[in-house]
């Protein structure tokens, strides 16, 4: 965040999810669609062992479908467009349904494409499929509305009602309570280095249902296609896909939680995390703090 008048000091940070995970890891795992005519801590597993029918369920999938139309966007490694998905799941929906609900449905590859950076360097997104995007927008709408309120009031990016306005208006209030040095959080190929096993032990502790599980680690591993061949996926959340803003929130949300734990002044949003401060010296002060957790972490 580019305030143009504050004093920054630039600390970079890694957060390391190398650790094997708790509960979920490795093995958590007949309509047609045109008839589908402030809590703060995480929702328990007891109450999240059929989420599956709740994405599949008739109004969810109709929205989903709507947004995926709205978005547009490229097609993936099928080459299916946008407009032709109507169709496919007029055909196929029953069995795509009964994939979903007992725990069988494999994704396909994403798409490698590189997008040029203000700053030279390219930003690489993974395309879905549409059928994939369909299915993603499905889950992440039944897990934002139960996850989103369990976020830090900190956090202001991929989330509903929020916006990076939002989030500089807060950085400017900080500055003008005189809280003018801020501690620069560089969280440097994020979303290229976050360990699936640590990811899913996280999302874990929020769903029971083993089929949802199941299914988001699919989505993570589904590999990528870059030049006709491809490559397995071993890290990293995927950018392009509508579920992946929601899980990089849930990884981050450790970060948020240590920041207020510390009573630290704090904006993040997404990848961009700020931490505001008086002085020169409670500045260094803090950029060694956070230095000793990340070094813990790792």
């Amino acid at each position: 965040m580019n305030l143009g008048s504050d004093k920054r000091l630039n600390i970079q940070w890694r957060l390391d999810f190398s650790s094997a995970p708790t509960g979920e890891a490795r093995q958590a795992g007949r309509e047609d669609i045109e008839s589908l005519s402030a809590v703060k801590e995480p929702e328990r597993p007891a109450n999240t062992n059929r989420i599956m029918e709740e994405v599949c369920e008739r109004g969810n999938l109709k929205e989903a479908l709507r947004q995926v139309r709205g978005n547009k966007g490229s097609a993936g490694v099928d080459r299916m467009t946008v407009d032709q998905l109507g169709d496919y799941l007029k055909q196929h929906w029953p069995v795509i349904r009964e994939q979903l609900l007992n725990g069988t449905y494999e994704p396909k590859p994403v798409r490698r494409v590189e997008i040029p950076k203000p700053d030279g360097g390219v930003r690489k997104l993974g395309i879905p499929t549409v059928l994939d995007r369909l299915i993603q927008q499905a889950v992440m709408q039944v897990l934002q509305r139960r996850w989103d309120p369990t976020f830090s009031p900190h956090s202001y990016g991929f989330r509903p009602r929020r916006s990076a306005h939002q989030a500089v208006a807060q950085a400017q209030q900080y500055i003008a309570q005189g809280y003018g040095w801020v501690i620069d959080l560089d969280l440097e190929k994020f979303f290229d280095r976050v360990n699936h096993d640590k990811l899913m032990g996280q999302i874990a502790k929020r769903v029971a249902d083993k089929r949802l599980l199941k299914l988001i680690r699919a989505f993570l591993n589904a590999g990528v296609m870059e030049n006709g061949l491809v490559s397995p996926s071993v890290e990293g959340t995927p950018q392009g896909g509508p579920l992946s803003p929601l899980l990089s929130n849930v990884v981050l949300d450790e970060l948020d939680r240590e920041l207020e734990r510390r009573g630290h002044r704090f904006v993040r949003y997404a990848d961009d995390a700020n931490i505001y401060v008086r002085s020169q010296r409670a500045g260094l002060r803090v950029m060694e703090s956070i230095k000793r957790f990340s070094s813990h972490k790792s």
